[in-house]
């Protein structure tokens, strides 16, 4: 017969062997990427708010296997983008795809929103605009304010015959630039347009022109060094949000 300290080891093992599997969740480095609201919005001494620290909760929900650090600290939007490119980082949240970005960045389907870009213009400055040739017809004063950094300068340079000053390096910067009369027009993008005006004090200053200039797709952007599996789970856990209507939830939240 088995003695009693042999069958109490006995039923540990087996209990231990029939337990169910557990292992840490895979953690993917990211920031908070400096003048991207709403995608994030600064909410006080330490702590970073917006819809992609929305985003990253809620595929932690649909997937707890995985779990987003690093949305609490800043970091510079080029500075951002240059650290996923060298393996440093993992994930950017929100990212249009350019052709230089998808050969160092691999980019998850289905897009997660939907940039609208306007015009912004000073409050007492009736001009109208319903297209890029009206902007050509203002002439060489017509200066259009854009971020360095950002994919927009290069998208003006595609359109042609406009005048830009890409030079700032985040949109509060334009925005000053524009209010100082160093610009006529500043090109920022929605969701979030209203509120970042707000935040600045700036909603009796300028006006925020109805046309919509140009739209572009943002998507997750995930390393070439993180595993096929991980960005696999990623992407699903994205369609699921997107197919229970919590993509568009948290877009209309931050709009």
């Amino acid at each position: 017969m088995l003695s009693r300290g042999l069958r109490c080891g006995l039923t540990l093992l087996c209990a231990l062997l029939c337990a169910p599997s557990w292992s840490a969740p895979t953690v993917l480095k990211v920031v908070a990427q400096e003048g991207t609201e709403p995608k994030f919005i600064p909410a006080g001494i330490g702590r970073v708010v917006g819809l992609c620290v929305d985003l990253f909760r809620a595929i932690e929900r649909t997937d707890p296997s995985l779990q987003f650090v690093g949305d609490q600290q800043w970091l510079p939007l080029l500075r951002a983008h240059s650290e996923l490119a060298s393996h440093q980082h993992d994930a950017l949240c929100a990212v249009q795809r350019t052709d230089e970005r998808a050969r160092q960045y691999v980019f998850l389907d289905p897009p997660l929103f939907q940039l609208r870009y306007h015009l912004i213009a000073r409050a007492d400055d009736p001009v109208v605009v319903n297209n890029w040739d009206d902007v050509r017809r203002l002439g060489p004063s017509a200066t259009v304010l854009t971020n360095r950094g950002y994919t927009t300068p290069e998208m003006l340079q595609r359109l042609g015959g406009l005048q830009i000053d890409p030079s700032a390096t985040s949109p509060a910067i334009n925005l000053q630039k524009l209010i100082a009369g160093r610009g006529r027009f500043f090109l920022h993008r929605a969701p979030g347009m209203q509120g970042f005006l707000e935040r600045a004090g700036a909603i009796s200053k300028v006006r925020i022109l109805p046309n919509v200039m140009a739209t572009s797709d943002v998507y997750m952007a995930m390393g070439t060094h993180v595993d096929a599996g991980t960005r696999l789970r990623v992407q699903r856990a994205v369609e699921q949000l997107e197919k229970s209507g919590e993509l568009a939830r948290l877009l209309k939240k931050w709009d």
